[in-house]
This record gives C-alpha cells, structure tokens and sequence, in this order.
C-alpha cells in the first residue's frame, strides 16, 4: 500500500503542465477527478456495416454506473481511412456533454511491427486543447505489447504491458499499467469481449479503465488515448474478437 501511494506522489510530480489552463477543465463537474473505473464504448456505424468501409470512430465515455461523460469522435480524411487502415493518422477530440472540448489526441502515421523499431505508434495528449500533458508511446519488443505513459517532458512514468496474443477469443484481453520497473501493477485498460456475433460483424468495442481514483488527472487523461490506439493496433478488423 506505501508503494502504491509513493507512486502515486512521484507521479504527480513527474507530470509538469500547465496548472493555470489546465484548471478550468478540471474543475467541471464531468471530469473523472475521483473514478476508479472509466468505460469506453465505440458506437456502431451502421453505413460502414453496410457499405463495407472504414469511417471516423466515435467512442462514448462513461462512469461506473453507464452514465455518459464524455464523447470522442475521430477526425481524419478518407484517404487515409482507406489506404492507410489502422495505421492512420487522426486526431480525437473529446468533448464534455456540453459540446465543449476539453482533449484532443493527436496520432501521427506511423508503424506497427517488431520489424521497424524506429519508429513505433505514439500518442500526443493535449488537455485542454493547446497544452500537452503527456505522450503515449510504444516500446520494442519480439513477442509482448509495450508502452510507456510519458509526460509532458517526454519522461517515463508508467508503463502498460500487453498480453502476447490480443484477439481475445471469447474473452476479455487485458493491458497491465505498471511502475516504471513492472514489479507493481496499479491497474489495467481492458478490452471487453463483445460477443462472437457483434465481434464478428462490427468493429464496435467496449473498454474499462481500472485505474486508482486519485491517481493524477493527466495521466488518466493519457490512459484514455491509449484505450484508442490500443482499439486502432489490435481490435479495430471485425473479426478481431475471433
């Protein structure tokens, strides 16, 4: 428990951003200060169903009792949906329920395999818009899922570990957030099996943020664009719950 608490305090103090514009934000009442749990729900789209192509992703953000939060919607252009697939760059902004934006995550294209080590899938985390609170960003590895939760400062503060297999056959599949040395794990982002119909035949999927509830509200906010990248990497084909 003491260790669970020091990393806490050195989280804190490692995440540097700008306090004064980051308050407003913050201090709304839909901002998940004080949840342990942070639901992400992916929306069906039912003219891609149809039409057999990709469009931009639209996420709902809930509190443990389903009560929604926030909303994320995808901007990115058509080329890049088509060509590019799963690897494109896009930008997420994430609004309270009153319209107004309070994240923005921004993906760059980059790549996706063991093979290209040099320039592996990152995250920019804004919040609010304009101020960079953190940076997800994958690390190498042969056969394991890695990254890192990075402040403003490109530091290493966490890190996420993945299981080796992620197609989570009629199971759920689940991301560990550990301390920097991995002996500690302080919670976990979790891919929900949907059910083999609605895995089979939709991209739509749920997601669970297990995290403290006073654990640092940048990091949480950085936890939430790695729930989309970890949806565009590893869930985002249709059959990916096979």
């Amino acid at each position: 428990m003491h260790a669970v608490f020091f990393l806490l305090a050195a989280t804190r103090k490692a995440c540097s951003f700008n306090l004064a514009a980051f308050e407003e934000v913050t201090q709304t009442s839909s901002w998940p200060l004080k949840l342990d749990l942070i639901i992400i729900h992916q929306q069906v789209e039912l003219l891609g169903m149809i039409l057999g192509t990709e469009t931009s992703n639209k996420y709902e953000i809930k509190n443990s009792l389903g009560q929604r939060i926030y909303f994320a919607e995808e901007e990115s252009i058509c080329f890049n949906r088509t060509f590019c697939s799963t690897l494109r760059s896009c930008t997420l902004k994430i609004t309270d329920n009153s319209g107004r934006e309070v994240i923005t995550v921004n993906r760059p294209l980059r790549c996706n395999s063991c093979w290209c080590p040099c320039y592996l899938q990152e995250l920019e985390i804004q919040a609010p818009p304009g101020t960079i609170v953190g940076y997800v960003a994958q690390k190498w590895h042969p056969f394991l899922p890695k990254f890192t939760i990075q402040n403003a400062n490109k530091e290493d503060i966490l890190k996420i570990v993945g299981p080796c297999a992620t197609c989570g056959c009629f199971g759920d599949v689940d991301f560990e957030v550990k301390t920097i040395n991995e002996k500690l794990t302080i919670g976990k982002i979790s891919k929900y099996w949907s059910g083999f119909v609605n895995d089979v035949f939709t991209n739509a999927d749920n997601f669970g943020i297990h995290v403290p509830a006073d654990l640092d509200v940048t990091v949480k906010a950085a936890m939430i664009g790695a729930c989309f990248l970890f949806d565009f990497m590893f869930f985002e084909h249709s059959l990916a719950g096979l």
